[in-house]
């Protein structure tokens, strides 16, 4: 018998989901610039929790100052966001939701301007105006992940996600295009994933066994190879170190950018591996209750959801109370996003979506 949305999950350490709806990590541009948090990020994200959310995930929040990928974001670098994290955490988990933080650096993709600095990257990219590290400043970053997750599990929250994805430092070092290095963490795809590995190796180390572990992966763009993708996937779910696996696919129904991958489609192609007891979650244009449902009937085992979420913060209830549940059409009032739980600076952010918000 296939799983309902409502159905409740339980992940190999433990932590058990109360239904199939996670809340996406979403760029929301509300918190303090020193990374502190603010009344705005946690009215929104406790909302979502309200609202029914099994599972909660915060935006990308950063592990290193200079790995700052966007204004107002949430950073988890310092004991200066303890506070923050604890009532985040606290206030997260009071609806029944599990509350999980996703680790970041945005590497080449920080803004100079920002960061006051040029921003770092496996080995040096003129495009991007960014600077190699060095073998001891590659070494930094992992303990300062480790150490992220750590500060995290200290805050109460019940796991953490390493983002790997959308052409942040972890897919930099993955991206045979972008990481040019010829020590251990360059070359092949084994020295490529190195970095990867040795992070959530050492989470799982330091955070022990009863810590939700996730890991955020996407298959395409910035010199990302799907096989290579699927690869380090079935690794990671080989070495059972993980919980689960978070695929973004953009768009969860479209076929590969590649031609010769396209003979099935981008979630086909992650659906042939061999998960074991590793949970699994796809994120890219789930917005209506028929969605959510071919999601799962195509054995993803929970499903992120983030413009819909935007546009509804209950809508793991909608959902519940209308299968075929279709959110409302966009553009919307800001009106109506701050009905929503968005604060000024996310409505601004939206903006820039095109055709999101209206007058």
């Amino acid at each position: 018998m296939k799983p309902t949305p409502q159905t409740p999950l339980t992940f190999p350490c433990g932590a058990v989901m109360k239904n199939r709806f996670m809340l996406a990590p979403m760029t929301n541009t509300q918190s303090f610039e020193d990374g502190r948090l603010s009344e705005e990020e946690y009215h929104w994200l406790t909302m979502r929790a309200e609202g029914q959310f099994g599972l909660v995930m915060t935006c990308a929040s950063h592990v290193q100052e200079v790995g700052k990928g966007f204004p107002g974001q949430l950073g988890i670098f310092s004991d200066l966001h303890l506070a923050g994290h604890q009532r985040l955490s606290a206030g997260i988990k009071a609806y029944g939701s599990l509350a999980v933080i996703q680790l970041h650096h945005a590497g080449m993709r920080s803004p100079a301007d920002l960061i006051g600095q040029a921003p770092v990257c496996p080995s040096d990219l003129e495009k991007y105006g960014a600077r190699g590290l060095s073998l001891p400043e590659v070494q930094q970053l992992r303990d300062d992940f480790i150490t992220a997750a750590v500060r995290a599990k200290n805050s109460g929250y019940d796991g953490a996600e390493v983002h790997g994805a959308h052409g942040y430092i972890l897919t930099q070092f993955l991206s045979a295009e972008i990481n040019h290095r010829t020590d251990e963490y360059g070359g092949d795809l084994a020295n490529r994933a190195r970095l990867l590995f040795e992070i959530v190796n050492g989470i799982r180390a330091a955070c022990g066994p009863e810590f939700l572990l996730g890991v955020r992966l996407s298959p395409e763009r910035f010199g990302m190879d799907l096989l290579e993708v699927k690869k380090i996937c079935q690794q990671l779910i080989d070495e059972g170190q993980i919980d689960f696996l978070d695929i973004s696919l953009w768009d969860s129904f479209k076929l590969p950018h590649e031609e010769h991958y396209q003979d099935k489609s981008l979630l086909a192609h992650f659906a042939e591996l061999d998960f074991k007891q590793v949970l699994w979650t796809v994120a890219g244009k789930i917005s209506t209750g028929k969605d959510v449902r071919e999601i799962l009937d195509a054995g993803v085992d929970f499903v992120s959801i983030g413009r819909s979420a935007i546009l509804h913060h209950d809508f793991p209830a909608k959902v519940k109370e209308d299968p075929g549940f279709i959110p409302t059409e966009t553009p919307v009032s800001k009106a109506y996003l701050r009905k929503e739980g968005l604060g000024e600076k996310f409505i601004g952010y939206m903006e820039g979506w095109q055709g999101f918000v209206g007058e």
